[in-house]
């Protein structure tokens, strides 16, 4: 994985910004440590920061192919899980290769296959390709939206980065937040709006989606999407199917050419990846390494809820007295994942998901020590139906975003200037009902089945894209390359169209999935009740995160108050604001401690990046 930049400006050229274009490469330093490269042509600088994973000579960047009286250059985000395929047909095709990397197959695919490359990519990947004959920039990212693309376009100018940092640290772009900006941290935050980017002037390029720059135009379209197709397959075949899928997706995932583990929590995802890693390494006379998280005293303090019925520990030592991985338990203590709250919002360039964000910020600054990629288990409860909501008639009926049904709570914080000609509650409204009517259903379907994809949808776009911009942040900040084999979009695909009595297979969440593992896990692990990331219950994490919020409110001058009402920030302090904590503020795993913190860093987001509100 590597981060990837580029300026171009086709009226006055990219000459004497070199010492801006290092600025730049060094905002991308902590996601490629190993190498650094850049490409400067009249109106184009592209600039690359390198993890190197596969083939750490011939996979430099920016890469350059001289082919057919073009040159290409390329900057690439990723990793394909289909590059010997593809290498093959290019061969076949006359195309010749210096190295084995996948950086050298997506160019040449590229300059075989023009923009249609990207319908034979199996992987995860953002990335910019520059002609400079043509003077024109194809830009693309994965089907799933793992890997990130940020743009800004100016007056025959565009910048593009794998981070928002990045973009600031051109002179051209300016940290300013308007009114929507505001609206979206704090009506829709942690997650944000599909395609943007916060800031004014700064946009996401939307997953499954590419397009050209040129002439000082930008024209962008979607490849790819969930479609709803027919599904003739019994239940058997289909768990059968399933299992084909999930372990070619995890065994393609495996291949590196630098150490590899995998996350394990006990939970279905990570065990059913670790057990699948283990055989993997084992037949090859080797040991994958696994790695568990928990917090400093967490046992003691423990309460079982609805939402996380039971802690990990016990199911981690199951999994590891069947496993023959080298394991590694990181306990975290409390007020450390606090005090990394800060650093967190430094990751993302955004407030996030306050400790869920933080834990796993200090979880891969350990792993990193022993490997450079880990698998991890993210997406399978969006794809397979694994979330309260889904499996709650009265939630999934509820109109609304099911993991946010906040939004009055959360607009009595704003002050009303920024509440100016906008209803809180029409925003979010507005945005749940385009994504229900976006969603592929054929005709005939029956109302339960329709809702089913319509929560499949809302989950794909927002839910787990806040998940992934997490998971890739908390990770690249320490140059750990994460990789999700869940989110395949061979898997994506395939279940989308299946019905939803086979997904919920006896009454359980992941159902089918648990029953195409049959045989791979030890059965109180394959049929564990679902329990979300692991958190910290200690009181002193409550305490250090009050605190935090206290200091913050000490000063008059803090520019939370430039957006909030500090009569909303003492009640949530005290605990007198009368929240209903059973409507947590995002998701299942951030409640008034969370929320405190989410404060905390929005706070210090104001602050660290000198943000313009206008």
């Amino acid at each position: 994985m590597c981060a990837i930049a580029g300026w171009i400006d086709q009226q006055k050229g990219v000459a004497g910004q070199e010492e801006t274009f290092r600025k730049m490469l060094a905002t991308m330093a902590r996601r490629g440590p190993d190498q650094e490269g850049t490409y400067i042509g009249p109106t184009a600088a592209l600039l690359h920061r390198r993890l190197s994973v596969v083939d750490p000579e011939g996979g430099r960047q920016p890469f350059v192919l001289e082919e057919n009286g073009e040159t290409f250059v390329l900057v690439y985000n990723g990793e394909l899980y289909n590059t010997e395929e593809l290498r093959r047909e290019l061969e076949g095709l006359g195309h010749r290769f210096r190295g084995h990397s996948d950086t050298e197959v997506v160019v040449h695919s590229y300059a075989q296959w023009g923009q249609d490359c990207v319908r034979r990519f199996n992987g995860i990947f953002a990335f910019g390709v520059w002609e400079e004959r043509r003077q024109r920039l194809f830009m693309a990212r994965d089907r799933i939206g793992v890997k990130p693309f940020f743009y800004w376009q100016g007056e025959d100018r565009l910048g593009f980065a794998s981070e928002i940092k990045t973009l600031l640290s051109h002179p051209a772009v300016c940290p300013r937040v308007d009114q929507q900006g505001v609206l979206e941290v704090l009506l829709i935050g942690p997650g944000r709006t599909p395609g943007c980017g916060v800031f004014r002037g700064i946009r996401e390029l939307e997953p499954a989606s590419c397009g050209y720059y040129e002439a000082g135009g930008l024209r962008l379209w979607r490849y790819w999407a969930l479609e709803d197709r027919e599904q003739e397959e019994t239940f058997e075949q289909t768990a059968e199917h399933v299992r084909y899928l999930v372990e070619d997706a995890i065994r393609r995932q495996l291949v590196s050419d630098v150490p590899v583990c995998t996350f394990l929590s006990g939970g279905l995802d990570s065990s059913i990846i670790s057990a699948v890693a283990d055989r993997y390494f084992w037949e090859r006379g080797e040991r994958v390494q696994t790695f568990s998280v928990g917090y400093r005293d967490n046992e003691k303090y423990f309460t079982a809820s609805k939402f996380q019925p039971n802690s990990d520990e016990g199911y981690i030592t199951r999994m590891n007295g069947v496993l023959r991985a080298e394991h590694h338990d990181v306990i975290l203590d409390s007020r450390d994942v606090a005090a990394a709250l800060l650093e967190a919002v430094e990751a993302r360039d955004l407030p996030g998901m306050a400790d869920v964000d933080s834990s796993l910020l200090l979880f891969c600054r350990e792993i990193k020590k022993h490997a450079t990629v880990a698998l991890s288990g993210e997406c399978a409860d969006e794809i397979f139906g694994g979330y309260p909501w889904y499996r709650d008639p009265a939630v999934r009926e509820r109109d609304g975003f099911p993991w946010a049904q906040s939004t009055d709570y959360r607009a009595s914080f704003l002050r009303p200037e920024w509440l100016t000609g906008v209803s809180a509650f029409d925003y979010v409204d507005s945005r749940y009902r385009e994504t229900v009517a976006s969603a592929s259903v054929l005709p005939g379907r029956t109302p339960e089945e329709r809702r089913m994809k319509e929560m499949v949808n809302l989950n794909f776009r927002w839910f787990m894209q806040t998940l992934l911009d997490r998971k890739d942040r908390m990770s690249m900040y320490s140059g750990l390359e994460v990789r999700v084999p869940f989110c395949d979009y061979r898997i994506a695909q395939y279940l989308y169209s299946v019905p939803w009595r086979y997904k919920d297979h006896e009454g359980r969440e992941k159902g089918l999935l648990r029953e195409a593992m049959e045989g791979l896990l030890p059965a109180e692990v394959l049929w564990r009740k679902k329990s979300p990331y692991p958190k910290t219950h200690h009181p002193a994490y409550l305490q250090a995160v009050k605190e935090m919020l206290d200091e913050v409110m000490a000063d008059p001058n803090a520019p939370i108050f430039d957006l909030l009402k500090r009569e909303a920030l003492e009640g949530l302090v005290s605990g007198t604001d009368g929240r209903n904590e059973s409507v947590p503020w995002y998701g299942q795993l951030m409640n008034r401690p969370q929320t405190m913190a989410y404060m905390v860093q929005l706070n210090h987001w104001l602050k660290r990046y000198k943000v313009e509100l206008v």
